[in-house]
C-alpha cells in the first residue's frame, strides 16, 4: 500500500496538470455527494495548509509577478473553502442531533477550544472575523489590485514605446526587447486579473455570513421538531458546530486575503517583503529613538505597568543605536562607491598610456580603514606616516622611495589591507581601528583582557585592547602600537626587502642629475663614456639588495671610475665599491666598540677559491653539492649557537669569494651580512666569535 501511495504521488508530481484535473473534480464532489467526518477533517487541514502555503510564498517572492498565478490559486482555494462550508453543512444538519463532533473533529475542536464552551463568545469571534476579512484587507486588496490595473493598462503603451526606443537605440537586442515586453504584458494581466480576483473573497465572506445563519436556524429547527432535541441543548449543539464551522473557514479566509494583499500592496517595492521592510525602516534611527523615549516616558507614569513599556523602550533604543551604527557604515560606504565611480569615470577619460602605468608601491585599504586617511581630527594620519617613512628611507639608503599611493578598495573585508609592490601582492593583514595593539616582548602573559591575536608584520603573538589600557601597557613595560604604525612597519620591512627591484632606471637617472648636482661633473665623465646609467643602475641596486646605503653617491661613482678601466664585470665592480665604501659598511656593523664577526676556516677559504671557474666576466661557483650542504649546515650550526647567546655576527670572508659565498647565504640566512676583509675600516676593532669549519 505504501508503494502504490508513493508511485500515485510521483505520477501526480510529474503530470501537474492532471492533478489539478483530480482536484477540481474533488471540489465538484463535495459540492454534490456527500462526506465522512474523517474526509472532511482532512480536507478542512489541507484548507489550512494551502493558504499558510500561500501567505508564506507571498512573503517571500522578491515581485509579485513571481506568482501571476495567485489569481487562479485564489478562486480554487474559494471553491475549496465553499465545497468543504457545502459538506460540513451536509453534516452539521443531517448528525448534529448526535453532539459536537458530529461535524468531525476538527470543526468540534474549533468550536469547543475557540469558543470555551461559550457560544456568544464563538459567534462574536467568527462575526470579528469576517470583518476584518471583508471590511478591512479584502476592501483595501481590492480598491490597490483596481488601481494598480487602471495604472498598468494606462501605462503600457508607453512601456511599449520605451523598449521600442531601447532597441532602436541598440541599448538591448531583440531577444532582450521580446522578453520585457513579455513582462509589460504579463503585468498588465496580472493586475487586471487580480482586480476580478479580490472579488472572489467578497463573495466568499458574503457566503460564510449566508451559510451560519442558515445552519443555526435550519438546524435548531431541525434539532427540535424532527429529533426531538431540547432546545437549550439544540441551540449549544448546532451554535457550537455552526461556529466552529465559520472559525476554521474564515481562518484560512482570513490567512489568503492577507497574502492577496500583501502581493498587491507590495507594488515597487523590490526584494523580499522582510528584507525590505527592513531596510526601510532601518533608515530612520531617528524614529526609533523617539519611540524609545516615549516607552520610556509611559514606563514611568504612575498607574501604568513599568515591565512592557521599559521592555519596549530598551529594544527600540538598542534598534536605534544599532541602525544608528550602519547608517554610518552606509555612509561610508556610499562614499567609498563614488569615490570608485569617479575614479572609474576618470580612468575612463584618461589616455591608454595612464591606464598601463603601474603603482611601484600601493596600500589598499578596506572602507572601515577610510578614517585613516580621511578623517582630518586623527593623529597621525596614515598618509603623514607614510611621507615621514619616505624621508626616512632617503636618510637610511640615500634612495628616494617612490610616491606611495593609497586607495580603497571594495574587494577587502573592512578592516583589511593590503601591500602590493608593482602591482604585485606582497602582503596583507587586519587591523582593528577602534584598538591598539599589544606585544610583549618578553612572551608570555600580559594580564590585560582583550582579543588574542598575531601581528601582522613579524606575526608574533599579540592582543588587542581597548584604547583606555594604553597608559597600564605602558607602566608594564609592553609595547604598544596604533592601527597607522602597523601598516608603516609593514610597508618599511616590504621596502627593504624590495629595495634593490624598487630603484628603476628613471629612479637612477633622477639620483644623478637631480638629487645629486654636487656630483653633476663626476656624472658627466663617467656616464656614459665609462659606464652606462644602466650598469650604474645595477650597481646600486647590488648595494642596497645588501642593505648598504646609497647616499654616497660621490664617493660610489668614484669606486666606479676606477674600477671601470679595470673590468667590465658589474659584480666585480660593486666589490670595488663596497672596499671604497668601507667606513660607511664599518660603522653600520659596530655592536658595542667592535664588529662581531665569524670567520671561514682556511680549508673552506680554499674550497671556494679552488671551485670558481673561469676568469673575467665568465667567473662562477662549481662546487659540489654535497660540499654546499656540508658548508651550509655548519654555518646554520655556528649562527644557532652564537643566537642563543644573543649574538648576531658578521660572515668574513676574503674579497676573491666574497660575492660566491654571498649568493649561498643569502638562500639560507638571507639577514645574515658578508663582509671581506677589504670591507673591514682599518681603524674598525672587530671581535672574532667563531669559525665556520
Amino acid at each position: 500500500m505504501p508503494n502504490a501511495l508513493t508511485n500515485l504521488l510521483q505520477r501526480l508530481g510529474v503530470n501537474r496538470d492532471m492533478a489539478l484535473a483530480f482536484g477540481v473534480l474533488a471540489i465538484i464532489g463535495m459540492l454534490i455527494l456527500p462526506m465522512p467526518g474523517w474526509m472532511l477533517d482532512m480536507g478542512l487541514a489541507l484548507s489550512i495548509t494551502i493558504s499558510v502555503m500561500i501567505l508564506m510564498t507571498a512573503l517571500f517572492i522578491d515581485k509579485p509577478l513571481e506568482l501571476s498565478a495567485f489569481p487562479t490559486i485564489l478562486l480554487i482555494s474559494t471553491m475549496l473553502r465553499l465545497g468543504l462550508n457545502l459538506a460540513s453543512t451536509r453534516l452539521i444538519l443531517s448528525h448534529g442531533h448526535e453532539g459536537p463532533d458530529a461535524a468531525g473533529g476538527v470543526i468540534g475542536a474549533f468550536g469547543e477550544f475557540l469558543m470555551g464552551g461559550e457560544t456568544i463568545i464563538g459567534l462574536t469571534i467568527f462575526i470579528i472575523l469576517i470583518v476584518i476579512n471583508f471590511v478591512v484587507i479584502t476592501k483595501g486588496a481590492g480598491r490597490i489590485a483596481e488601481v494598480a490595473a487602471r495604472f498598468s493598462l494606462d501605462s503600457m503603451p508607453g512601456k511599449q514605446m520605451a523598449i521600442d526606443a531601447d532597441l532602436s537605440a541598440g541599448m538591448i537586442n531583440e531577444e532582450q526587447a521580446k522578453a520585457r515586453r513579455a513582462e509589460v504584458e504579463a503585468e498588465s494581466g496580472f493586475y487586471g486579473a487580480m482586480d476580478g480576483a479580490s472579488k472572489f473573497v467578497k463573495g466568499d465572506a458574503v457566503a460564510a455570513l449566508l451559510i451560519t445563519a442558515i445552519n443555526i436556524v435550519v438546524g435548531l429547527a431541525i434539532g427540535v421538531f424532527s429529533h426531538g432535541v431540547p432546545v437549550g441543548e439544540a441551540f449549544h449543539t448546532y451554535t457550537v458546530l455552526t461556529a466552529g464551522d465559520g472559525l476554521v473557514s474564515q481562518i484560512p479566509a482570513l490567512i489568503v486575503s492577507t497574502a492577496a494583499g500583501l502581493l498587491v500592496s507590495k507594488g515597487g517595492v523590490a526584494g523580499k517583503t522582510g528584507a525590505a521592510l527592513g531596510d526601510q525602516l532601518g533608515r530612520y534611527p531617528k524614529a526609533f529613538g523617539m519611540v524609545a523615549v516615549l516607552m520610556g516616558v509611559l514606563a514611568i507614569v504612575p498607574g501604568m505597568p513599568f515591565v512592557p513599556f521599559a521592555a519596549f523602550s530598551a529594544l527600540s533604543g538598542y534598534a536605534a543605536w544599532t541602525m544608528s551604527k550602519r547608517a554610518r557604515a552606509r555612509a561610508v560606504h556610499e562614499q567609498i562607491v563614488a569615490a570608485h565611480e569617479d575614479a572609474q569615470a576618470a580612468i575612463v577619460e584618461q589616455p591608454i598610456s595612464a591606464t598601463l602605468a603601474i603603482d611601484a608601491v600601493r596600500i589598499e585599504i578596506g572602507y572601515a580603514l577610510l578614517p585613516m586617511i580621511n578623517d582630518n581630527q586623527r593623529e597621525p594620519r596614515l598618509d603623514d606616516q607614510v611621507r615621514a617613512l619616505r624621508r626616512q628611507m632617503a636618510t637610511d639608503f640615500g634612495f628616494v622611495l617612490p610616491s606611495v599611493r593609497i586607495i580603497d578598495n571594495m574587494g577587502l573585508k573592512p578592516n583589511e589591507y593590503v601591500i602590493t609592490i608593482k602591482e604585485t601582492e606582497a602582503a596583507r593583514g587586519e587591523i582593528r581601528l577602534d584598538k591598539l595593539l599589544l606585544i610583549n616582548p618578553g612572551g608570555g602573559p600580559v594580564g590585560l583582557p582583550g582579543e588574542n591575536t598575531r601581528e601582522p608584520v613579524f606575526g608574533l603573538p599579540a592582543l588587542w585592547i581597548d584604547r583606555e589600557l594604553r597608559d597600564e601597557a605602558g607602566f608594564r613595560g609592553l609595547t604598544v602600537v596604533d592601527c597607522g604604525t602597523i601598516i608603516t612597519t609593514h610597508l618599511t620591512e616590504l621596502v627593504k626587502d624590495n629595495i634593490a627591484d624598487l630603484l628603476s632606471y628613471t629612479e637612477t637617472q633622477k639620483l644623478l642629475m637631480e638629487v645629486h648636482r654636487d656630483a653633476e661633473k663626476l656624472v658627466a665623465d663617467i656616464v656614459p663614456s665609462k659606464v652606462s646609467i644602466s650598469s650604474v643602475q645595477r650597481i646600486l641596486q647590488n648595494l642596497l639588495a645588501e642593505g648598504i646605503s646609497i647616499r654616497d653617491i660621490p664617493t660610489i661613482l668614484e669606486g666606479i671610475a676606477e674600477a671601470a678601466p679595470m673590468t667590465s664585470n658589474l659584480t666585480q665592480m660593486t666589490e670595488h665599491v663596497r672596499s671604497r665604501l668601507a667606513r660607511q659598511i664599518s660603522a653600520t656593523q659596530v655592536r658595542g666598540d667592535a664588529i662581531p664577526v665569524v670567520t671561514l676556516s682556511a680549508e673552506w677559504d680554499q674550497a671556494f677559491a679552488d671551485s670558481i671557474l673561469g676568469s673575467g666576466d665568465d667567473r662562477q661557483l662549481a662546487m659540489a653539492p654535497s660540499s654546499l650542504q656540508r658548508f651550509i649546515a655548519s654555518v646554520r650550526d655556528t649562527y644557532d649557537r652564537l643566537a642563543a647567546d644573543g649574538e648576531i655576527p658578521c660572515l668574513l670572508t676574503s674579497p676573491a669569494i666574497r660575492p660566491f659565498v654571498r649568493s649561498i647565504i643569502e638562500r639560507v640566512r638571507p639577514a645574515t651580512v658578508v663582509l671581506s676583509q677589504n670591507e673591514i675600516h682599518a681603524r674598525a676593532r672587530i671581535r672574532a666569535l667563531g669559525t665556520i669549519g
